[in-house]
């Protein structure tokens, strides 16, 4: 690619899972961490959220173990209700790594653009306070999809 991904924007592995308070309970008590807060992301018609190519209306529960010292998050995703990535991503293959993400700054644009020649499909797209995704369906071509930020 003539705009790579950076190995130092490193920043997140995201977690498909069944049950999101014992999954968190396990990863906390594995590396002694702080239980993180649970949250309850819906997105809905109007929020930017596209999700297939079509304005997403979706519910799911949001977890993030912070490894502060490395840089990077554990997210941990439990779909709730709706067409979403994560639901779609269960169906197909249950729990599991869902992306890594990665944050590209002002190359953002650019990576997107080239992944998108490159025959890479987006397959959620939004924003939140202070940042964006894009989950770019990448998984059957390198075995797990990407999340492309241009910051945290």
């Amino acid at each position: 690619m003539k705009t790579p991904i950076d190995f130092n924007g490193f920043i997140q592995v995201s977690l498909i899972v069944k049950d999101i308070e014992k999954a968190a309970r396990e990863w906390c008590d594995l590396f002694d961490a702080p239980m993180p807060e649970i949250h309850i992301q819906k997105k809905g018609p109007g929020d930017g959220v596209i999700y297939r190519d079509k304005e997403a209306d979706y519910e799911f529960k949001l977890a993030s173990i912070a490894a502060k010292d490395r840089g990077f998050i554990i997210e941990l995703h439990e779909a709730v209700r709706g067409g979403n990535t994560y639901q779609e991503f269960y169906d197909k293959h249950g729990v599991g790594v869902h992306h890594l993400g990665f944050e590209a700054g002002d190359k953002t644009e650019a990576i997107i653009g080239e992944l998108k020649e490159k025959g890479y499909r987006m397959r959620s797209t939004g924003t939140y306070p202070g940042g964006s995704w894009a989950i770019v369906d990448s998984e059957d071509r390198l075995g797990v999809n990407l999340n492309i930020k241009p910051k945290r």
